[in-house]
């Protein structure tokens, strides 16, 4: 058996992992898991991963998972330009750091605005107050202004002149909000730009592939109350 991705690509990492395999030409076979439908609680699928979380890979009777540790064994197996994931001490540890930054907060940030703005009241249903909406969002703001001070600055991408890992999840991270209705490049005309080097960089076609089925979330039918009493325990752990 050759290589296996499980994805679906709601899932930001999943976007993530989907965009570096195409654009890096690395052939696998894509088992879609649909997040919507409760698979990845299945008991099939904990087989392959019993977190029951995608993105997941295998590669024979190697089983890996974590998005992030995906993305470093790709790296790793295939060869893929250097700046994916540079040689070089200190500008792999630039990748790193953006790494280890983002799991609780950007994507914490982007995950809450997607299902406090749209996912909850138009997918399961359920209200979300104005001030639970609004802190959600003032949140989402402080972090993207981190994002841009800290990291992006005035550079081309987020750790030097040209794309890495560290751009890859974090515009994925980005497209979350983006297909809730979230306006998060205006009045940021450096990350707006960015945006725009990224998409570049990775291929307009390839981009908006990953990202069509995020952006078309607002036209998801209501949960079945079946499928969304299953949901609701997971959804909940994975915002708080």
């Amino acid at each position: 058996m050759g290589l296996e991705l499980y994805l679906d690509l709601l899932s930001q990492p999943c976007r993530a992992v989907y965009i570096f395999a195409k654009k890096n030409g690395i052939p696998f076979e894509l088992h879609i898991v649909d997040l919507i439908k409760g698979q990845h609680l299945s008991d099939a699928f904990a087989q392959v991963n019993p977190l029951k979380k995608v993105p997941a890979l295998k590669d024979g009777d190697f089983t890996l998972t974590e998005s992030v540790a995906i993305l470093l064994y790709l790296t790793r197996k295939y060869k893929v330009p250097d700046y994916w994931y540079p040689q070089d001490l200190q500008a792999r540890a630039r990748v790193d750091e953006y790494l280890a930054w983002q799991h609780t907060t950007l994507r914490r940030s982007c995950l809450r605005a997607l299902w406090h703005k749209m996912m909850f009241p138009v997918f399961l249903g359920e209200p979300v107050s104005p001030q639970t909406l609004v802190a959600t969002l003032a949140e989402l703001d402080v972090t993207l202004q981190l994002l841009e001070d800290k990291f992006l600055q005035n550079k081309a991408f987020l750790t030097g002149p040209h794309i890495s890992l560290a751009d890859l999840v974090a515009i994925t991270e980005l497209m979350h909000p983006v297909g809730a209705g979230c306006q998060v490049f205006e009045g940021r005309p450096k990350l707006a730009t960015w945006r725009q080097h990224v998409k570049a960089a990775v291929g307009e076609d390839l981009f908006r592939e990953a990202h069509e089925v995020i952006l078309k979330a607002k036209d998801f039918p209501p949960a079945d109350p079946t499928i969304k009493q299953k949901l609701m325990p997971w959804v909940l752990a994975m915002i708080r």
